[in-house]
């Protein structure tokens, strides 16, 4: 055991920098058991009642309700060793990049122990050599593996539900390795001010440990920006590769489906030492959420629009064509226009590109800017963010409101977040948030919401 003080159960409650959990995310106990069940219930039921054999229609009639029963019954039909192995070996073969590949090596934000974690920057050289891979592949054994892993969609997604919930508990037990240690009065372990409950299953879902690190690797960071965003990618060019297969070749709705997503992939790639000030790195733990959110939802509930247009393609008119892309574009534009000058304010407000941007000072000496994009709405990101998102479900038409579900959850993900954001906010500044509100009164869309 390392040197130091070891407190008692007690003397934890009271850490000023290991407190014990007060406020509960999700209404505690009842709330994360809940959301478990529930994410994976729609998990379930979105690929038995909208697949290939089935069709993919709402609402659910009693005999497709019986039909998606019967096989909740037979774990045979969907569990599958091959697949799991296959996972894990993805996830294993990004890991191995993660160390390998070379690339600048950064500080995230001090910790409240005043540590500061360190960050290898190649997540972007990670998936440019996988992709390159995939293509080698490609090239030497032509469509099957891409083809096996469209076919399999399911039993990958059972898969990483596998995975991420056995990760999931395994950083929970790890979080206890040190949690009683104290060097120079400060915590060995750093957990997350939610995931100190006490509560086993409430800290299992949220996460009780800040930053789980098996040596270098940052097991939180590597899941949020690896296995989950470039298997979306992977997915999905399967998805198109068996349109191509079946269909003789790959339709303009395909296209507005998936590029807009992979650019989306790669974008979050590029700026990926951004995603080290986001609320989940700097925030939250890691726990069932965030491990079943990046390793099984991201990437099997945000395909969900290739995976139908492989079974069911649509063609468009040439008008609707150019009016989906135009909105992917510009709302793309909107997020990453707008995220670009919140990152370059934050990291040199006094950059002479900048002077012309008009801000309040906040007695914690932050500035908060009230013109340019951030003068239109305080989360104008979010909006542009969403109809992205709207646009590629779009592609897929009106033949189904079942392929409309990621934009529907990522609206109530996003309002979700706006909650959060503001909350946070409006406690760290205290009456100059309310300053600023005056100022920017509009949470979204200007002079609408």
């Amino acid at each position: 055991m390392p040197t130091g003080t070891t407190t008692s159960a007690g003397s934890r409650k009271a850490s000023p920098l290991n407190p014990r959990t007060t406020h509960r995310e999700f209404f505690g106990f009842p709330g994360s058991v809940t959301v478990m069940a529930t994410t994976v219930a729609v998990l379930y039921t979105w690929y038995f009642s909208c697949n290939e054999h089935d069709g993919c229609e709402l609402p659910l009639t009693a005999a497709r309700w019986q039909h998606i029963l019967a096989g909740a019954n037979n774990y045979q039909a969907y569990f599958n060793l091959q697949a799991l192995k296959y996972y894990t070996l993805w996830w294993l073969w990004l890991a191995a990049l993660y160390f390998i590949l070379p690339g600048s090596r950064i500080q995230g934000v001090a910790l409240r122990n005043g540590e500061r974690l360190t960050y290898p920057i190649n997540g972007l050289t990670s998936f440019l050599v996988t992709a390159l891979t995939a293509v080698a592949v490609y090239v030497k054994t032509g469509t099957a593996p891409f083809l096996w892993i469209a076919e399999h969609y399911f039993e990958l997604a059972v898969s990483g539900l596998i995975f991420s919930t056995s990760l999931a508990l395994f950083v929970y037990i790890y979080s206890f390795r040190h949690s009683s240690v104290e060097r120079e009065g400060k915590p060995v372990v750093m957990l997350a001010l939610a995931g100190n409950s006490g509560n086993p299953i409430y800290d299992f879902f949220i996460g009780r440990e800040l930053n789980p690190r098996i040596g270098s690797l940052d097991i939180k960071c590597f899941c949020e920006l690896r296995p989950g965003i470039m298997g979306w990618v992977l997915l999905n060019v399967s998805f198109a590769i068996k349109q191509y297969v079946e269909s003789g070749r790959i339709l303009s709705s395909m296209w507005l489906a998936i590029v807009p997503q992979i650019c989306y992939c790669i974008d979050t790639l590029l700026f990926e030492d951004k995603v080290l000030t986001t609320m989940d790195i700097t925030t939250d733990g890691f726990g069932w959420m965030l491990a079943f959110g990046d390793l099984t939802w991201v990437p099997f509930m945000y395909s969900l629009q290739a995976r139908y247009l492989s079974f069911n393609p649509v063609e468009f008119s040439t008008a609707y064509t150019v009016f989906v892309a135009l909105l992917s574009v510009s709302s793309f534009l909107v997020f990453r226009l707008s995220n670009s000058q919140k990152n370059a304010f934050r990291t040199n407000p006094d950059d002479p590109k900048l002077k012309h941007l008009k801000f309040i000072k906040t007695e914690s000496g932050s500035r908060l800017l009230v013109s340019g994009w951030w003068g239109m709405a305080r989360h104008i990101n979010y909006t542009g963010d969403w109809f992205y998102g709207l646009a590629q479900c779009l592609a897929t038409g009106f033949g189904t409101p079942m392929t409309y579900f990621f934009s529907a959850y990522f609206l109530v993900l996003l309002i979700h977040r706006n909650y959060r954001d503001e909350c946070k906010c409006r406690d760290k500044y205290k009456k100059d948030w309310d300053r600023y509100c005056e100022q920017v009164p509009y949470m979204f869309i200007p002079y609408v919401i």
